[in-house]
């Protein structure tokens, strides 16, 4: 119990969430409501699906699999976030395709929004990238092979978008 009190502290909670101890585990849980683009988030829902190719590979595949997301939206009525890399820096080979870069990858998935209506999320790299992909996106990733880079957090988070880090 020791140790989890001191995570809490770690955490500067609350936020919108709280720590609650369960049997040994942690669980996060929302006290305040979040919006991602046009999806309400609560505490108890709704269920939401963050879905989407790995990686912007070209206007017409994106686009093509956001028409489908949104129709399979609106047939299950369980809202979607729309998830797709415009770089993939996190690759095992130097050879791997990353993606079409910042400037291509934001400017499709800016018509992703605009033909959808659906929320965006991708991975940031990098401080420097964070303010181009704020004035598009609705909700940032941190990969997990940067989610103890401070700079990159704290500047996440000054957007005030929603921020998913991946661990």
């Amino acid at each position: 119990t020791q140790k989890f009190s001191s995570l809490a502290c770690f955490l500067d909670l609350p936020r919108p969430f709280r720590i609650d101890i369960h049997s040994a585990s942690i669980v996060l849980s929302m006290r305040n409501p979040v919006n991602i683009g046009r999806v309400l988030i609560r505490e108890r829902g709704p269920f939401f699906l963050i879905a989407g190719p790995c990686v912007v590979e070209s206007e017409d595949m994106t686009l093509m699999v956001a028409d489908f997301l949104r129709e399979t939206e609106e047939l299950l009525r369980i809202p979607v976030i729309f998830k797709a890399s415009y770089d993939k820096a996190n690759r095992t080979s130097v050879d791997s395709y990353r993606g079409l870069g910042i400037d291509r990858g934001l400017e499709i998935l800016c018509k992703v929004k605009e033909k959808t209506g659906l929320p965006l999320l991708s991975d940031v790299h990098s401080v420097g990238e964070i303010e181009r992909a704020a004035s598009v996106l609705d909700m940032i990733q941190i990969p997990a092979f940067l989610c103890r880079q401070t700079d990159l957090l704290l500047a996440a988070g000054r957007t005030g978008l929603v921020v998913n880090i991946k661990k």
